[in-house]
């Protein structure tokens, strides 16, 4: 696979594991509290950080998860606070940006803060819970060549939560149009929502279909990760990491060193 040159020397594990680092609610969003301010926002995510280092992901996801209802566009305060909060806690292991809804506004973010890697939703078109989804790959990958941010690998989401395909191409001839036509690094597949689990099925199909690697974004738990891991090339876990596992409460140190410890067991496997 012409991938796994870059791919090993980032993350240098079979099979990594990204971590989500939520950041609470961003100044100008419908629940960001005033009181508390951006300070607050730095705190919480570096208690995540810390407990996600010290339970032995190999990655981390910075997003602004909280940010409800998720627009298209992103506010100037919301992409400043980010960028703080990203700058002031970022880990010495590999680490990313993912902004909801906005990749111009992800590949800006970690530019300028050092990110290897974003997500986002860059090709395709749905119907969703903000409206028409209509993304512009061709206008997304000219602001990365403007802006010095071509090293920075892009992760695509061809099964995006909360939202539905138009069209009737399958999943895996949208993943490889977005390889093939949208220089994608990284396919992503998710299920329907947040914390749902992805279709396995699915991955398989992709994987035959790509030169490209593929991992599951959503739904990954202690009791699924090494079914997922057999055919995945990786995983972004976000919500089983968490206090009772839901998502907007802390991460929950135990419930990480509980996880990796199936991973490696699932890395044994394979």
């Amino acid at each position: 696979m012409n991938s796994k040159g870059w791919f090993n020397e980032l993350f240098g594990v079979s099979k990594p594991i990204i971590a989500m680092a939520h950041i609470p609610a961003l100044p100008g969003t419908p629940h960001y509290d005033n009181k508390k301010g951006v300070e607050y926002l730095v705190d919480c995510v570096a208690r995540d950080v810390e407990h996600l280092l010290e339970g032995g992901v190999d990655a981390i996801m910075f997003c602004n998860e909280d940010d409800r209802p998720y627009v298209f566009e992103a506010g100037i305060e919301q992409i400043a606070a980010m960028t703080r909060v990203v700058s002031e806690v970022k880990p010495s292991i590999p680490f990313g940006v993912d902004f909801l809804w906005d990749p111009m506004a992800a590949i800006a973010i970690a530019h300028a803060t050092g990110a290897s890697f974003i997500r986002e939703v860059i090709t395709g078109v749905y119907e969703s819970d903000m409206g028409l989804w209509s993304p512009d790959a061709g206008k997304f990958a000219r602001f990365r060549s403007q802006i010095g941010a071509g090293d920075i690998r892009v992760f695509y989401n061809v099964v995006p939560e909360f939202a539905s395909p138009l069209g009737s191409r399958s999943e895996a001839d949208r993943a490889h149009s977005a390889v093939v036509s949208s220089l994608a690094d990284v396919i992503l597949v998710s299920g329907k929502m947040a914390g749902a689990e992805a279709d396995l099925s699915v991955i398989k199909d992709i994987k035959d279909h790509i030169d490209a690697p593929v991992f599951v974004n959503t739904g990954v738990k202690a009791h699924n990760v090494e079914e997922y891991l057999s055919v995945a090339d990786g995983a972004i876990v976000g919500s089983s990491l968490k206090v009772d596992g839901y998502t907007w409460n802390p991460v929950d140190p135990q419930r990480v060193k509980d996880f990796m410890a199936k991973v490696k067991q699932g890395r044994h496997k394979s």
